[in-house]
This record gives structure tokens, sequence and C-alpha cells, in this order.
């Protein structure tokens, strides 16, 4: 009986060899395959209800083919499973669990089997080869790889990587690029997706990081880790800004990205054909790393807002297209390398608006203190910024200033404070007849304005306070009003009494 059940087919495993060679997937998986092959030409002939199993002995080739059934205490299907009685008369201690095997003869393949097998093994592979390309490469993002134009379909360029194509999309080509069939192309690999039709490896010659990299590999102390990129802003084959700083103090940075007569840097230009890059010294102070960033142009002054990541750049006034580049290039590259919001200013715009900014508060002052133009400019010169500051700022701050004493000290800081009761007195009577309860006024943090701004609004009652979002609270009441945690504060505050009853619930 054993003599019927094998055959040897010793090329069998060649052939598992050289599969597994040419495609760079495990022997085992191969031969894998080519066991379920049989296994399903079995069935074919035996029939698919039967649980047939396939084995080939990995030194020698032969084939085994057995028919498997499960002892069971009630046979449900008698084709997978038998009774321990009739177990036990086929193979002696046989207990529930065991599985017997018959030897079935070797099948002799017909045109239809061998198809079918051929099918499976060639879909194994393939699934193999998959996983190991998905295996391979979704370690590798993040690397430039070096590949074959293999065709261009629509613009989209596919890749040959060797053992795996790749697809560098047109949106992702460098402008006016164009590649042809058989030419070697460098891209940065982006991106490993598991799909489908098997792993899709997207390429990028736009992304910053690939300009990084192409640095990386042209100078050998940011590779050594002895200079460091800090960040990168690309108009792909335009103009780009890359920051770098050094971990050595001995070792110019942008000298060492630069070269010798430029040999480095060009060498990056070339691959990115003749973007224009500006190397810069990175720094942790923000305004000089912004002033480095806006290179070539001069920067006279800058004022930073940190709380909205925002700088005005004050130039000179000749170099205001300079800063701003062409179709706002140079300031809008800049504001990526640093990551702030930057608006540029020249000199006579930042000068006209100071003076309208004096005018301005001084006739604030001269209407809510009643008080002549001389006192009012002396305030806004001295820094004060609102009649919250006059009312509240230490007195000895406002004696201080020459030509005040401490008796004028006091009267301003009198007429202040009885300017903001009233004005306060007003927006309170504003609020009631808008029909804003006293329990959202009773929470600490509003403002009689703000809650003339909420009623405005139809914030109403703690429910309308509590429904909202804090950016919403901080769009009704102004940026300057409350910062993120405050109106999160006052909104959770409203929200409070949602909770009461929970709290007096025994656990």
């Amino acid at each position: 009986m054993q003599a019927v059940a094998t055959m040897f087919r010793p090329e069998l495993l060649q052939v598992a060899d050289t599969v597994a060679r040419d495609k760079g997937i495990e022997r085992d998986e191969v031969i894998e395959a080519m066991e379920q092959a049989i296994q399903k030409a079995g069935r074919s002939k035996y029939g698919q209800e039967y649980d047939i199993r396939a084995e080939i002995d990995r030194k020698s080739g032969e084939i085994r083919l057995i028919r498997c059934r499960t002892v069971a205490e009630e046979v449900e299907n008698e084709a997978t499973q038998v009774t321990v009685a009739q177990a036990q008369r086929i193979k002696a201690g046989a207990e529930l669990g065991d599985v017997l095997t018959d030897p079935l003869p070797p099948i002799d393949f017909g045109r239809i089997a061998a198809q079918t097998a051929k099918q499976v093994i060639v879909q194994r592979v393939r699934d193999a080869e998959r996983e190991r390309q998905f295996g391979e490469f979704k370690d590798r993002v993040g690397e430039i790889v070096n590949g074959l134009v293999k065709r261009v379909e629509f613009g989209n360029v596919i890749v040959d990587l060797g053992r795996a194509e790749a697809i560098l999309r047109r949106d992702e080509l460098v402008p006016r690029e164009s590649f042809r069939t058989g030419e070697r192309v460098r891209a940065y690999i982006y991106d490993v997706r598991k799909e489908t039709r098997g792993p899709q490896i997207f390429l990028s010659r736009t992304h910053p990081q690939f300009m990084a990299k192409l640095f990386a590999q042209e100078v050998p102390e940011i590779y050594d880790n002895i200079i460091e990129i800090k960040s990168v802003a690309r108009d792909p084959g335009s103009r780009a800004k890359i920051a770098v700083i050094s971990n050595d103090s001995g070792i110019d940075p942008v000298g060492a990205c630069v070269g010798m007569r430029g040999s480095r840097v060009q060498a990056v230009v070339q691959e990115l054909q003749g973007e224009k890059i500006d190397i810069i010294p990175w720094s942790p102070d923000p305004a000089t790393f912004v002033v480095n960033a806006l290179a070539p142009a001069e920067v006279a002054k800058v004022v930073l807002d940190e709380e909205q990541k925002r700088m005005e750049v004050v130039v000179p006034d000749e170099q205001l297209s300079l800063a701003i580049g062409r179709r706002g290039q140079n300031v809008r590259l800049a504001s990526q390398l640093t990551g702030w919001d930057i608006d540029i200013l020249t000199e006579a715009e930042e000068s006209e608006r100071r003076q309208e900014e004096f005018k301005s508060r001084s006739k604030m002052y001269i209407e809510a203190l009643d008080v002549d133009d001389v006192i009012a400019h002396l305030l806004v010169t001295e820094g004060f910024s609102s009649v919250e500051e006059v009312a509240f700022a230490p007195p000895e701050d406002l004696a201080g200033i020459e030509g005040f004493d401490e008796d004028v000290a006091l009267e301003l800081q009198t007429r202040a404070q009885g300017f903001l009761e009233r004005r306060d007195a007003e927006f309170n009577e504003r609020r009631t007849a808008m029909g804003v309860e006293d329990a959202v006024a009773e929470i600490e943090g509003l403002t009689p304005q703000m809650l003339v701004a909420l009623g405005e609004k139809g914030v109403k009652t703690l429910d309308d306070l509590g429904d909202l979002a804090g950016d919403e609270l901080i769009d009704i009441v102004g940026k300057d009003a409350l910062d993120e945690d405050g109106a999160n504060a006052v909104i959770m505050a409203a929200r409070a009494h949602w909770f009461e009853g929970e709290e007096a619930q025994p656990s």
C-alpha cells in the first residue's frame, strides 16, 4: 500500500530552488505552494468533501498523498470523521480527537489538474513575493533609492527598483521634469502601503526630505551627525531654504554644506534641475532664525507675538521686494522653514502705523480720563496701552513719569477706575436687557464686556455657554480677552451644574 501511495519527483525540488532564487522568497514557501496544488488536485479526483493532504519530502522529493479523518463521538460528516469504535478497528488504542490517515495512490495529473496546480503555485508564489516586497520596503520609508524607468503612464513614472516596482506620480515630479524608459532616476520613498494588488511603493522628488537626504549623501559631516539639518522648505524646481546647525563649534555648517567652490551644493542643485538653494544657520532664538531665513534681505526690526506664533518684520523700503520675493516666494519659504507666520512691513509703513496707534491711544486717554493731549501723549510714550493698565498700575509707576507726581498719579488712577466702573455698569445694563442670566455673569473670568458679546451671539444661559467649544468662546469674546486655558476654564465652570446630581448619588 505504501508503495503505491508515494511518488518520487526530485525535479520538484529543483524547480522550488530555482523559483525561490529568482523571486527572492523562501524555498519552503514554494514547496508549501506545491503541496497545496497537489491537495487541490487530489480533492478534484477523490471528492471535495474529503480532507486530503499532500506532503513533499524536503530532501528526496517524495510525494505522499493521504486522507485524514478525525475520531469523534458523533459522526456528522462521514468523509472527515469516524466513531471511536470504527477507529479502534482500524488502529488499536485510537482515542477521541486522534487523526487517522489513509494513504492514497499518487495522482497522474491530467491537463486540467496540472493547469489548476500551476495556478495555485503561481498565486502562492506571487503572494509570498508581495509579502517579501512589503517587508523589505516598509522599513525603508525615508530612504533615497535608485531605479530604472520601466514605463510612463499618464505622466506617472513606474520605476524598477530591481526587486520591486515603485510609482513616481506626476505631482511628485519636479516641474518641467520628464523621464524616458530606461533612464536612471533617484527619488525618496515617502510611503509604502499594503494593497490588494500588492505593496505600493510611492516615490517623490519634490518632498523636502529628498533634499535633506541628498545633502546627507554629499556632505559627510551630515551623515556623521556633526552637522544637523533642522528644517527644509521647498518650492520644487524653483527655490529652497535649508537650515543647518553644527554640533562642533569648530565646523561652519553653512560652509561645509556649500563645499569647496560650491561643489557640494552644486551636486544637489544639478539633481534638482537647477533649484536655487539658500543654506542658512539655524538659531534657537526665533527672531534670529527668521532674520536668517529672510536672507538675502536685510531686516531692521522684529516684533514677536509668541501666543499667535506670528512675527512682524520691518525692512528698509528698498529691501521690501527682496524680502517678499517673486510672487511672495521668499517670505513664504521663510515662514515654512521657521514655522512662524511672517508679516513684512517697510520702515515707512511701520512708522505710519505707530503714529496711528499713538494718535488713537492718545485720543482714548483724552476721552476716558478727561485729560489734555500732553498727559495723554506721555502715557502712550511710557507704554501704557489701556485704561485698565492706568487704573491698576502701581502708583509709583505713574508718579515716575517725567512731569508727574504722586497727586497726578492718584488723580489719573481715580479717573481711570471711575471710567471703568461707569463702562461696566453700562455693559451690565445691556447684558441684563439682553437676557444673559446672572448665573453666567457670576462665572470667574468673564467681564461685563464679554457678557455683552455673548448676549449678542445668543449665549444667555449656563447651558448655552457649556455647549460651546473653547475656540468658539474665544471667537466671540476676542483673542485678547481670553486664551485657550482661560476659555476652557470658563466652559467647565458653566458645565459644573450638569454633574451635581451625579456627585450626590452613592457610588
